[in-house]
């Protein structure tokens, strides 16, 4: 996670560079959006379906995405426009948003896989033995089952009956809010 948004800030913020393709044009608009769905998501999203989104880690997604978008439209942080108001004018839709949705896609296929795969078997154990003194880190499997109880009401007890079932799941994927955090006023 620390790489790849580094790897991204470091892209948007080599002005030597990047900088002539990104104070675009009208005309060419369409060929930096595609830079930025071809290389800067995939660069800033590598692993993410395992990430436990902490409001920091949120918090670093969202200034790296918003930075290119920004200067994409030609704009700064003086300017004061919204986030929001940004990705409206490019067509573009919140990363966060994308990335909570392929965690939910690897939930289902995790709960679906067979009992030999070593994935559905490492997300089923249960390891015994003394953890570490102090708060316990929040782990995958809590982290996305609180995420479907918030989006979609789904309790955690009912989980895995309820994304084990694919065209249910896919129901439950196209029903995620399109705004994963609103601007704050």
């Amino acid at each position: 996670m620390k790489n790849s948004t580094s790897k991204s800030e470091a892209m948007v913020l080599n002005r030597k560079k990047v900088e002539c393709l990104l104070r675009v044009k009208e005309e060419i608009l369409p060929q930096v959006l595609s830079i930025y769905r071809s290389i800067f998501v995939p660069t800033l999203t590598y692993g993410h379906e395992l990430w436990v989104m902490t409001e920091r880690t949120r918090s670093r997604v969202q200034a790296a995405e918003m930075s290119f978008l920004r200067r994409v439209a030609g704009l700064s942080l003086r300017d004061r426009v919204r986030s929001s108001a940004i990705r409206e004018e490019l067509g573009v839709e919140p990363l966060l948003l994308r990335v909570e949705r392929s965690q939910m896609r690897w939930l289902g296929h995790l709960v679906r896989m067979p009992p030999g795969s070593l994935p559905g078997e490492v997300f089923r154990a249960c390891p015994s033995g003394r953890r570490p003194p102090g708060r316990p880190r929040t782990r995958w499997r809590d982290y996305v089952s609180r995420l479907l109880w918030e989006h979609l009401g789904i309790p955690p007890d009912e989980l895995e009956e309820v994304v084990g079932e694919r065209e249910v799941g896919l129901l439950f994927l196209g029903c995620c809010p399109r705004d994963p955090t609103p601007d704050k006023r």
